[in-house]
């Protein structure tokens, strides 16, 4: 056995590095290691998460999501509470991206930086830096926000159009008026 160390790295837009230092056993789950991560950041871990494998290059490789939502398509998907940290470290530097809340988009960079010959007994946040922004300070991601309403309300079609556009009066659209 032995003790594996991640630095949980969060992408934003912040000019300050906010990150923490994770030491968990190598036979933990990526269940325990997400609780652990989601509180060192205080969040409510009420949101659908996935880790992906990663490279040098943070590209997503091999997915463990949260929950198994293959709705019984073939072959079985990776979970986080039945995979295995040590199942998926490949190297010694294994990068992983953790999105949390596919709606916020969340997202962790997450890097082995260490080895120790100590088992811990549960994973533990060993260091701690930056201020973390609160769960509810991001607003949805741009591709899943609604158009502001204007207040005016136009009638419009099933493809959108409003009546009346392009200058074409009613006994335009219809001469049978």
């Amino acid at each position: 056995m032995a003790g594996i160390k991640f630095r949980v790295l969060l992408d934003s837009n912040q000019k300050e590095e906010v990150f923490c230092d994770i030491l968990l056993s190598i036979d933990d789950n990526f269940e325990s290691f997400f609780n652990t991560i989601i509180k060192a950041y205080d969040f409510k871990g009420d949101q659908m998460a996935s880790f992906y494998a990663s490279n040098e290059e943070w590209d997503k490789g091999e997915e463990v999501s949260l929950m198994d939502v293959s709705f019984g398509e073939e072959g079985q998907q990776r979970t986080m509470s039945n995979t295995s940290i040590q199942s998926m470290v490949e190297a010694p530097d294994q990068k992983f991206i953790l999105v949390y809340d596919f709606m916020k988009m969340w997202i962790f960079l997450v890097e082995c930086i260490g080895l120790q010959e100590e088992t811990p007994s549960k994973p533990t946040v060993i260091l701690s830096v930056g201020e973390k922004p609160k769960e509810d300070s991001k607003e949805l991601d741009e591709e899943f926000q609604m158009p502001a309403d204007s207040g005016e309300k136009e009638d419009e079609d099933e493809f959108g159009f409003n009546d009346y556009e392009d200058g074409f009066s009613e006994e335009d659209l219809n001469p049978y008026m």
